[in-house]
């Protein structure tokens, strides 16, 4: 049986700031480097056989910070890099409102219609996530975290669940929220969903779904 665990990375400026990330490489603020180091801490009880990443700086800092105590190195999978947001990348929630009306109303009521303008669309990242939770259930038989993104982790979730990208917007997961499914004869098992229950010393209540 395998057991893998669906993460967020930590906080980040933008996400505070609600400003379209994607492929911007944006770190960890404070905020989201202490997120992680209690992500670790949580995790430390477990026994982890790999430890899997986007590339991006804001995910590959919190796939490092959760490796360390399990000595492990990470594993960089480019498939679980950011959506493309395209022309979005950079601009805040405001300005797509506002520069982007039409396709804006779609993303909220049918992103699975969405191709963003000199980006990608949400199948797109269904394909390319699920190879990598393909090749993963071939190599291991235990416990292995990835460590991705807002958009890629809720398509992801959604295809294991196996539902259609029209329930994206069903799907929340905070920063450095875990989810995690069991794989066993041939079937993904969801034990668990948006865990952040460790990061309550932090005191902050759960920020908005960007």
């Amino acid at each position: 049986m395998t057991e893998i665990f669906i993460i967020r990375h930590g906080e980040t400026e933008w996400n505070v700031g609600e400003v379209f990330r994607g492929r911007i490489d944006i770190g960890l603020n404070e905020t989201g480097i202490k997120q992680a180091e209690l992500l670790a801490e949580y995790l430390s009880k477990i026994k982890i056989e790999a430890i899997y990443s986007s590339p991006l700086q804001r995910a590959l800092r919190t796939a490092q910070i959760i490796a360390q105590p399990h000595n492990l190195d990470v594993n960089i999978a480019t498939g679980l890099i950011d959506f493309d947001y395209g022309q979005w990348q950079g601009l805040s929630h405001q300005e797509v409102r506002d520069k982007y009306k039409e396709l804006y109303a779609l993303w909220t009521k049918h992103p699975e219609q969405v191709r963003m303008p000199a980006g990608e669309s949400l199948d797109e990242v269904r394909k390319r996530a699920r190879d990598v939770v393909n090749s993963i259930i071939v190599r291991y038989k235990r416990k292995v975290v990835l460590v991705s993104h807002r958009v890629v982790n809720k398509v992801l979730i959604c295809a294991l669940l196996g539902l259609d990208d029209s329930h994206f917007w069903n799907i929340k997961q905070d920063t450095c929220g875990i989810s995690a499914f069991t794989y066993e004869n041939g079937q993904f098992i969801l034990t668990k969903h948006n865990d952040t229950s460790y990061l309550a010393p932090m005191g902050k209540p759960p920020p908005s779904d960007f």
